[in-house]
Order: C-alpha cells, then sequence, then structure tokens
C-alpha cells in the first residue's frame, strides 16, 4: 500500500540543513563603532592650547612652549582615553568577527587578510596612541604633581600624532575592499569605489604634503560608513548563511 506524499511543509520541516540568507548582518557595526570611538578619540578630542587653537582660527602660526601645557583640559583628555579604549576593543572584536565570517569562506582571497591584519595593526599602535593621551590627561590632573612642565611637554609632543598614526594601516584595509570589490565581488562595488577614492586620496594627500596623521582624521569616519554599508547593504561577505 502507498502512503500519501508528504507536505512540502512536512519535508521541508526534516530536512537536514535549512538555509536562508540573512539580510542584515551585525557584526560589521563593531566597525562602525569603533570609527565612531575613534573620531571622538582622536579628533574630537585633541587635546591643543586654546592659544593655539586662537592663532589658527585667525591662520596665524603659534610654537606651544612648556607654559602651555597649564591650559590644556584633562578631562577632554581623559573623554578622549576612554574613547580610544572603546575604539581599540571594538576594532580586535570586528577582527575577530571578520576572521569568523570572511575569511573562512573566502580562503583564498588574500585581500581579506590584508583587511584583517591591518585592524589588527591599527589597534595595537591605537592601544599606544591612546594610552599616551590617557597618561597627558592623567599628569594633567590627579597626578600633576609628578612632572614640572617639561615632563608633561613630552607627553603632549607623544600625543600630538599619537592617535592618529595608528589609523595608517587601514588605508590597506581601504585598498583591500576596493580590490575584493572590483576583483573577486565578494564587495558591493559602490562601497568598493568609494573605498578606492579614499586610498588614493589619501595616500596622495600624505605623499604631497609629508603629513602623517592624515589618515587619523579620515579614516575613522571612513569605518564608521564601511561598518554600516556592510551591516544593511548587499556584499557576498555578508550573505551568511544560518544553518539549523
Amino acid at each position: 500500500m502507498s502512503s500519501a506524499p508528504r507536505s512540502e511543509t512536512a519535508q521541508s520541516a526534516d530536512a537536514p540543513v535549512a538555509a536562508r540568507r540573512a539580510r542584515f548582518s551585525a557584526w560589521p557595526l563593531w566597525a562602525a563603532l569603533a570609527g565612531v570611538a575613534g573620531f571622538v578619540g582622536t579628533v574630537l578630542t585633541d587635546l591643543r592650547p586654546d592659544a593655539e587653537l586662537a592663532a589658527a582660527e585667525q591662520g596665524q602660526p603659534y610654537t606651544v612652549t612648556y607654559a602651555d601645557m597649564n591650559h590644556l583640559d584633562p578631562l577632554l583628555g581623559r573623554i578622549g582615553y576612554v574613547a580610544g579604549i572603546v575604539a581599540v576593543i571594538a576594532l580586535l572584536v570586528f577582527q575577530a568577527a571578520w576572521r569568523r565570517h570572511v575569511e573562512v569562506a573566502f580562503v583564498r582571497s588574500t585581500a581579506a587578510r590584508v583587511v584583517s591584519g591591518a585592524v589588527i595593526a591599527t589597534a595595537g599602535a591605537a592601544a599606544l596612541g591612546y594610552g599616551w593621551r590617557g597618561a597627558l590627561a592623567n599628569y594633567l590632573g590627579p597626578e600633576s604633581f609628578n612632572y614640572e612642565q617639561q615632563g608633561v611637554f613630552v607627553y603632549y609632543m607623544l600625543t600630538d600624532f599619537g592617535a592618529y598614526l595608528p589609523w595608517l594601516p587601514m588605508v590597506a584595509a581601504a585598498g583591500a575592499l576596493a580590490w575584493m570589490a572590483w576583483v573577486e565581488r565578494s564587495v558591493s562595488r559602490v562601497l568598493g569605489t568609494l573605498c578606492a577614492l579614499v586610498t588614493l586620496a589619501l595616500l596622495g594627500a600624505v605623499v604631497a604634503t609629508g603629513v602623517p596623521g592624515l589618515p587619523g582624521a579620515l579614516l575613522p569616519l571612513w569605518l564608521t560608513i564601511v561598518g554600516v554599508w556592510l551591516a544593511v547593504g548587499r556584499s557576498r561577505i555578508t550573505q551568511a548563511i544560518d544553518v539549523r
């Protein structure tokens, strides 16, 4: 005796693997968090004497001296340090998620590993850059008795580009994402075009001006855009398969 055919619903329920494409991926938002926190810790909380800022507004040169250390805001430095901590942690979590979701799926992609390495390099260097910001804030505030102005000035010089320099490796990450978009076709080509423009513009600007901190002024914002774009946009690297 033949049995009645099973319904499509029952067959689907008994299937060993049910897969669906995800329309939203949360893990790239760690990159967006790192970008926002990095912009706060690098640009918005950049410690500068008021006299220097006033001179810059008037287009006048200004030479920072030891005496200017008395006019720095320790609270602003502490906020920048905390934001930097958030950025470093978010970068490390994003790198771990990238390895899990992208490198495992695209094992032949060298560009995917460039992104991963760039994130690690930025996180490691940023731990120092933002750490110096925190140390300066500490020696301007609760431990101001430890050093004279000359000693504090050393930390000020370290923080001059300290929070900006770590973002240089992310230029390589931008270039790698552009490669993944236009050669490997695993990233949105619109996003890849943006990454290519950012890469070329920053490399050209750094070479032309000789200012090493330029990437740190712009790449946190770029990383924020990339994180949100990957989370809500369509790219092969974020079209994860749910296996149940």
